[in-house]
């Protein structure tokens, strides 16, 4: 099986070859301006604009925890916008993430980045702004991606 390969770096700008796929979390209420969203956005406004239109579509469409929408940005690199927190503050109901919409998204990635033979980039997912801690996120993506076979990159931000 793989292991995750972690780098210092931004997962906006992947340096391997062929497909990829950079996965990140979005919340569930159309908020879309801090945490890792910025620094998506400044590389492309698809996602961003995809993203507004899933949520203020979402009647008609399958916008909700652990959905994901697919936005191709580059010949060979798409994103994932993975609905994996509730909200944006932490509440009564504890922090934002969702760690089963979490790996109900990562099961759909893996599904996508089979089907374009894409390696897989992230931040540390659902551990920013949504509060999430590493060590309940990390075994979501052994379990949904490593055992797929399918190469996976951290990055953490200088």
């Amino acid at each position: 099986m793989r292991e995750i390969n972690y780098v210092r770096g931004d997962a906006t700008v992947p340096s391997v070859k062929g497909v990829k796929v950079i996965a990140h979390v979005c919340n569930d209420i159309g908020g879309w301006g801090k945490g890792f969203v910025l620094a998506v956005s400044r590389r492309w406004p698809e996602p961003e604009k995809a993203y507004r239109a899933w949520h203020r579509d979402r009647a008609a469409n399958d916008f909700a925890l652990g959905a994901v929408q697919f936005v191709q940005v580059e010949r060979y690199v798409w994103v994932a916008n993975m609905i994996g927190q509730r909200g944006i503050r932490t509440g009564s109901k504890g922090v934002p993430v969702r760690y089963e919409a979490i790996d109900a998204a990562l099961a759909k990635v893996a599904v996508k980045a089979t089907e374009l033979d894409a390696s897989v980039h992230m931040p540390r997912i659902g551990c920013g702004l949504a509060g999430g801690k590493w060590p309940r996120v990390e075994p979501l993506i052994t379990e949904r991606l490593l055992t797929r076979n399918i190469p996976v990159t951290i990055y953490d931000h200088d």
